[in-house]
């Protein structure tokens, strides 16, 4: 029989992440795993028994070959024809959290637990940020696979 975890056992832990020089297809997908809870054991997909994300430095994030001038993102206003397209470059000068948010929401499942699970993700361009008091655990991406991150040598 299947251990579900209720509602008054799930345990939501602070993740802080540093975005300095990661890669952003990777950070993306530790994240979404991270705001799911599938890192836990208690697992269960139809509960929000994830944790909350904090990412800092996300002006410094880094794509991979030619992403960055080749990659497009489609938004439509609306309007007939109204189709209009950004690249990451330029997306990254006017709000470089939306890179990195626009990964995760799409490695997310769609729905209304999704978009809950996707709140739980906090972006921000720096060092700083106003969430010290929950006393966030570090994540050192770096360490997990060498892969993560682009070294300047």
């Amino acid at each position: 029989m299947t251990n579900f975890v209720r509602k008054d056992e799930v345990k939501n832990n602070w993740l802080l992440i540093d975005a300095e020089n990661a890669i952003v297809g990777r950070l993306a997908a530790y994240i979404s795993m991270a705001l799911r809870g599938k890192n836990k054991n208690q697992y269960t997909p139809h509960m929000d028994n994830g944790d909350f994300v904090v990412v800092t430095n996300i002006e410094k994030i880094k794509f991979t070959g030619k992403k960055i001038d080749n990659k497009k993102y489609y938004r439509h206003t609306g309007y007939p024809g109204g189709i209009k397209s950004t690249t990451p470059s330029l997306l990254m000068k006017k709000k470089p959290e939306q890179v990195l948010k626009l990964a995760v929401k799409r490695m997310m499942p769609g729905g209304p637990l999704a978009k809950k699970q996707l709140s739980k993700l906090k972006i921000y361009k720096g060092t700083n940020h106003p969430h010290e008091s929950q006393n966030p655990i570090v994540v050192d991406f770096a360490k997990i696979n060498k892969k993560n991150f682009i070294s300047l040598n």
